[in-house]
């Protein structure tokens, strides 16, 4: 599958029908949100773009250690998130990410390794960090993170007896990268709140940090069902947690779709054109002498 998915990102078709996709969905949205004020959009956005884009690359590069440059890390992950908006569900992200790690060398157990620790980490902050806050956060989700942690012991034990072939060769992260992971997450999870606090604010209102934590922590649990961004179980849940908090319908419809909207922004600029200077150089590595 993913060398699938490699192969029909490399089509200058599907570049092409991305780029019009991620520049459509902005054009669509907006014009159809109620009027807000543009610079607590740019405010929140900012510090997001530095939280994704630069401190999301830095944890995964922290948790797989296999050598590669910052550089590197940071374009395959922007590339994986324009590829994460245009698939259900972001799956498309890990997909990328596995199918970039196996081009630079490391095994397809490594690679997987690598991609689930990360997303682990990340779970395992945004628990975290919501709790600290102070925040409700559902059960369920904990159970669920301790259900996929659980779930990923028992399927390495069953490997190592039926097929050790497949299995990681490179050993777990440290507790050092551990906490250097958490550390990075727990900044991503300070430019989300700033990023929703913006969209929020951009409408005309306002709401606590504090419960924009819980209620995004409370919309990661409808996560579990994919979605497209911007329309996905997930935002529908923020939706209806912002309403708790005291925020309109109206005005918490608007935020939630500003959000999805935004997004876009710096995945086409970032993973847009990284995904061109790759293909252009793959091609350029696979034509004839």
């Amino acid at each position: 599958m993913i060398e699938r998915l490699g192969a029909l990102l490399r089509s200058r078709t599907v570049l092409v029908l991305g780029v019009l996709v991620s520049i459509v969905v902005p054009v669509v949205t907006l014009p159809r949100l109620p009027a807000v004020s543009p610079w607590p959009l740019l405010a929140g956005l900012l510090p997001w773009v530095v939280g994704k884009y630069l401190l999301c690359p830095l944890r995964w590069r922290a948790l797989t250690d296999a050598g590669l440059t910052r550089r590197w890390h940071l374009r395959a992950y922007a590339e994986s998130e324009l590829l994460g908006l245009l698939t259900p569900g972001h799956v498309g992200a890990d997909l990328w990410r596995v199918h970039r790690l196996t081009g630079a060398g490391l095994g397809r157990g490594d690679a997987v390794l690598s991609v689930g620790a990360d997303r682990l980490v990340g779970a395992l902050a945004l628990a975290a960090f919501v709790g600290f806050a102070g925040a409700a956060l559902p059960v369920d989700m904990l159970l669920g993170v301790a259900g996929v942690a659980l779930a990923g012991v028992v399927v390495v034990l069953v490997l190592h007896r039926v097929r050790p072939g497949v299995l990681p060769t490179r050993r777990l992260p440290r507790p050092r990268q551990l906490v250097h992971g958490l550390v990075l997450s727990a900044g991503y999870q300070l430019s989300i709140a700033a990023l929703l606090l913006g969209a929020v604010a951009a409408t005309g209102h306002s709401v606590s940090p504090l419960a924009v934590l819980g209620a995004f922590g409370a919309s990661q649990l409808a996560g579990a069902v994919p979605g497209p961004n911007g329309a996905s179980p997930r935002d529908g849940a923020l939706v209806v947690g912002l309403v708790a908090t005291g925020v309109p319908w109206a005005a918490a419809v608007a935020a939630v779709s500003l959000k999805a909207a935004l997004a876009w922004l710096p995945a086409l600029t970032l993973g847009g054109t990284s995904l061109f200077v790759t293909r252009r150089q793959l091609a350029a590595a696979a034509a004839p002498a």
